[in-house]
């Protein structure tokens, strides 16, 4: 009698409308980060804010996402994901009207700075939800992918909808593009999205509360300060390094704290767990590199090249083209290879087209061959993230997918603020080198003192003092540029070596660790004096198994070990708790059986992760 795998259930009809649904918080959340860009004027001229309040109205949105993102993932895991996306989607909803509706620059700013912290339950509940919704490997990295594609959609036409709304409304308008969509999804919600069953009711401590939003709140603040004082080459900046400084502290003693508790908010054995540690670690990086480089282009499009901000914006559409194009065909090159393998070719494409960008960004090169540079980082970093994502949120324990969908949130919330502050750091430090020594002799000395402070400042100055330092406009663009030089070839020498590891770890994992006296078997099959196989197992006289079936009582066959068919093995090891992997022969196997994974399999689901060898990464 034989017995056969059982692929995971395929997604249906209601799944895929309930993708859709998920599909419109994404949007609504991300064009919240860029709709004020345009519509800021407008509200300055009704509110009469100062040039603090302004900042705050623009910042304080993305600060309190980043602050709580770690708390509401922890919050899903304990209400279920379900809940708290509905919760967090009627909040939002109501407060949309609310910021609409701002009679004053402070009421506006506690709007907005509420509407940031229900934002933040929005994204790890979604994440947490698309592994319930969607068993089978190749459906979740589809619909990861076209999740990740609408929040680059809805920060791309943020300001766009914007600008087209103020054409004919007031700026409130511009938060009352959020209200429809909430409401559909609070109203379809229930019909359409399963609730996951499994969670972690354990209580939720208040000082470690308390210490990740402060740390990340600081840390966040500190870095973006320290953008806006390069930018604008005026006031000190130890204010903001002291924030940083802070944040980092606090955050250190959260992660110190959370080892010691029982029931931490933030689980440590997820990071500990390689799959999703070095995961973290590759979007951390990456967004170091590919989010600075990007951040310096679209300067580089408006001081070096003369663009307005409009005419800037339509230049980088090519890169969020071609970054959503790489997303959507995450799926399909999973399936022609294995995912790190996947992930490692996207950083390489990524690297090089941030090495075309830095030989091109010159002030008389073709922009189309700049804009070639940029769009080639965006089509390598699409598939990249993509699966990266997947591998995150399928391999953290069911009960604490949540923490894990939060952990990616916030480790791209740091690689995009860290990119910003490093480019704009080290493009200030190669713009003031290049003028050193540069600034002709009769250059006036108010004129090269302004030129030094700032690229901004620099092209301020070039303009006015034009006729009489007839050069100076041309050297600034020459300063300006080398700064995006510099950081676009470092940038492709962080991804290029992240790719390489990347490719250690997936030849490593990969390589069969079979002892020489012991020939591996088939996958999936059992020793002839063991139990009774399980449904995907073949008794010990029975036909040859089918490749991914599974122990009854042994563990799963590990990833890497060598199938029966020769075929190519896995990218990596399938973790199942904090246990080290194990390939399963004959002779061990009988020796030591450690605990069925069947016994943990309602926690870690290990059933959508022995899939056959195409889905292991």
């Amino acid at each position: 009698m034989g017995y056969h795998y059982e692929e995971p259930p395929r997604a249906t009809a209601r799944q895929w409308l309930g993708l859709v649904l998920l599909v419109l918080p994404m949007i609504a959340v991300a064009s919240d980060l860029t709709v004020l860009f345009f519509a800021l004027p407008s509200l300055t001229q009704d509110l009469q804010p100062s040039a603090g309040q302004a900042l705050w109205i623009v910042h304080v949105y993305g600060f309190l996402i980043a602050g709580f993102l770690l708390v509401a993932g922890r919050v899903g895991d304990r209400i279920g994901p379900r809940r708290l996306l509905l919760m967090g989607s009627a909040v939002f909803g109501a407060l949309s009207l609310v910021a609409a509706m701002s009679t004053s620059a402070a009421m506006l700013i506690g709007a907005r700075a509420a509407l940031g912290v229900a934002g933040a339950t929005l994204m790890p509940s979604l994440l947490s939800l698309l592994r319930t919704m969607f068993a089978d490997p190749d459906q979740r990295r589809l619909a990861i992918a076209v999740v990740f594609s609408s929040f680059t959609v809805g920060g791309a036409i943020g300001p766009l909808l914007g600008g087209a709304l103020l054409e004919f409304f007031w700026w409130g308008s511009v938060f009352l593009l959020n209200v429809p969509p909430m409401l559909l999804l609070v109203i379809l919600g229930t019909a359409l999205l399963p609730e996951r069953e499994v969670r972690n009711r354990a209580p939720i401590e208040l000082r470690s509360v308390i210490l990740s939003v402060a740390g990340m709140l600081a840390l966040v603040y500190g870095l973006q300060g320290l953008v806006t004082r390069q930018e604008s080459g005026s006031g000190s900046g130890w204010t903001y390094l002291v924030a940083v400084v802070a944040g980092a502290g606090a955050l250190a003693l959260f992660l110190r704290r959370q080892g010691r508790l029982a029931e931490p908010v933030f689980d440590l054995g997820l990071l500990r767990n390689t799959r999703v540690g070095a995961a973290l670690l590759v979007l951390l990086l990456t967004g170091v590199a590919g989010v600075g480089t990007f951040y310096l282009f679209t300067q580089h499009l408006q001081l070096v090249v003369g663009l307005s901000a409009l005419h800037a914006g339509l230049w980088t559409l090519p890169f969020i083209v071609l970054n959503i194009l790489g997303a959507m065909l995450a799926p399909r090159l999973a399936r022609w290879m294995m995912p790190l393998t996947a992930v490692a070719g996207g950083l390489t494409v990524a690297a090089l087209g941030a090495l075309l960008l830095a030989l091109t960004a010159t002030p008389d090169a073709p922009l189309l061959a700049q804009v070639a540079g940029i769009a080639t980082v965006g089509l390598g970093m699409g598939p990249a993230m993509a699966l990266l994502s997947d591998l995150i949120v399928s391999s953290a324990p069911e009960s604490k997918a949540g923490s894990a969908a939060a952990a990616q949130e916030v480790s791209g919330e740091l690689g995009s603020a860290m990119g910003i502050a490093a480019a704009g750091a080290l493009a200030l430090v190669m713009y003031r080198t290049y003028l050193t020594g540069r600034v002709p002799p009769h250059t006036p000395p108010e004129a090269a003192e302004a030129a030094r402070g700032s690229a901004h400042e620099g092209f301020l100055a070039g303009r006015e003092w034009a006729a009489t330092a007839p050069e100076l406009p041309g050297l600034i663009r020459e300063a300006t540029v080398a700064g995006l030089q510099a950081y676009a070839g470092f940038a492709a020498v962080m991804i290029a070596i992240v790719a390489a590891g990347v490719t250690v770890v997936r030849v490593r994992t990969s390589r069969p660790s079979v002892p020489a006296d012991d020939p591996a078997p088939a996958v999936g099959s059992v020793p002839a004096d063991g139990p009774a196989p399980a449904v995907g197992s073949v008794p010990a006289d029975g036909p040859a198994p089918a490749v991914g079936s599974v122990p009854a009582d042994g563990p799963a066959p590990a990833v890497g070990s060598v199938p029966a068919d020769g075929s190519a093995p896995a990218d990596g090891p399938v973790s199942v708790g904090n246990s080290a992997p194990a390939v399963v022969t004959g002779a061990a196997a009988r020796a030591s059986r450690p605990a069925s994974p069947v016994a943990v399999a309602s926690e870690v689901s290990v059933a959508s992760e022995l899939t056959p060898t195409r889905d292991e990464s």
